[in-house]
């Protein structure tokens, strides 16, 4: 059983691969060697199963020869982030788009019919009232070059699979929390770091309003979907093959409140969450859903997240201080 994994040096990729390596097998069948293929690695992997390749996927032959000509499973989370796709259009294209469809070539190509799951996104939605409840039923209409290669790669994903191609599957993120290390470029970057910050005994500068909604869930939480929809039998999805996962409906003041309890139960001084308004990510976090209807998910057996307070239990244990 072979198994790819693009994005594989970033948080969730590296997640991923630890979880698979741990359960050690993929649809009942034993891992034997697991390709993860990136733009750089903080660390050489100590299993030998492992193959850590260097690489740009917006670049085909690096994604083929990755890939090779078999293979079971592909997980493609790599992508530029949010904010990031929104000052360097042209690179956005070449990398999550370009790259999504490299990655979905390489399984065109390769023997038999190996299972795509992609990472998508929540920034699919857009240029409605987003106030209101998104569904996998509701108009994408993207604000974001983000949103409009995700939802462009959804497209492709159903299609590929309606040619049999591959067997593909999209799991559509809300924004993921709580990310360990520093801010980066996504116009999210916030939603850890209103968490990580305070915890970690550092002031957050907040660039958006205190009572602004977004849909969040856990990363463990994330993990166990990427895997649940993987090896979800093919005969139990429908020509959509995306799927939005359930989510809490979290704004600053929120966070705040969740922080402040689990500190207390912990023992830990916060730092302060600082106001500091940028009209640039309130901007782009304006066209993003304020909530997610997760139940075609959860009909389909996908996780539902834990309590906000235990997501950040789970962070604490997983990546506070020892």
């Amino acid at each position: 059983m072979k198994i790819i994994i693009t994005g594989g040096g970033g948080f969730l990729g590296s997640q991923l691969a630890s979880r698979l390596l741990d359960r050690g097998t993929w649809l009942d069948r034993p891992i034997t060697e697991m390709v993860l293929l990136d733009a750089f690695f903080r660390a050489p992997s100590a299993d030998p199963k492992v193959r850590q390749v260097i690489g740009d996927i917006g670049d085909r032959n690096v994604v083929m020869e990755a890939c090779g000509p078999r293979f079971d499973a592909v997980f493609h989370l790599a992508s530029m982030v949010s904010g990031e796709c929104e000052e360097r259009f042209d690179d956005a294209l070449r990398v999550n788009l370009d790259g999504g469809r490299n990655v979905f070539e390489a399984a065109r190509a390769a023997e038999g019919r190996p299972r795509v799951i992609f990472a998508s996104s929540v920034a699919c939605y857009g240029g409605l009232d987003m106030s209101g409840l998104m569904s996998d039923l509701t108009k994408q209409l993207p604000q974001t070059t983000y949103g409009m290669t995700k939802a462009m790669c959804e497209m492709m994903v159903n299609d590929f699979t309606r040619k049999g191609f591959f067997d593909g599957r999209s799991v559509r993120l809300p924004t993921v929390i709580v990310r360990p290390g520093r801010p980066n470029a996504a116009a999210s970057s916030w939603a850890s770091g209103m968490f990580r910050e305070p915890l970690n005994g550092e002031p957050c500068h907040l660039p958006i309003r205190r009572d602004q909604p977004h849909p969040m869930t856990g990363y463990r939480t994330v993990i166990e979907s990427f895997i649940a929809l993987g090896e979800m039998p093919e005969e139990k999805l429908g020509r959509d093959r995306a799927y939005v996962l359930p989510a809490h409906r979290v704004t600053p003041a929120l966070a705040e409140q969740v922080i402040t309890q689990v500190a207390e139960s912990r023992g830990i001084r916060l730092a302060p969450i600082i106001d500091a308004f940028d009209a640039r990510i309130q901007g782009i976090v304006d066209n993003w859903p304020q909530q997610v209807d997760g139940s075609r998910a959860i009909a389909l057996g996908l996780p539902q997240p834990p309590d906000l307070a235990t997501i950040v239990g789970q962070y604490l244990d997983d990546f506070g201080p020892r």
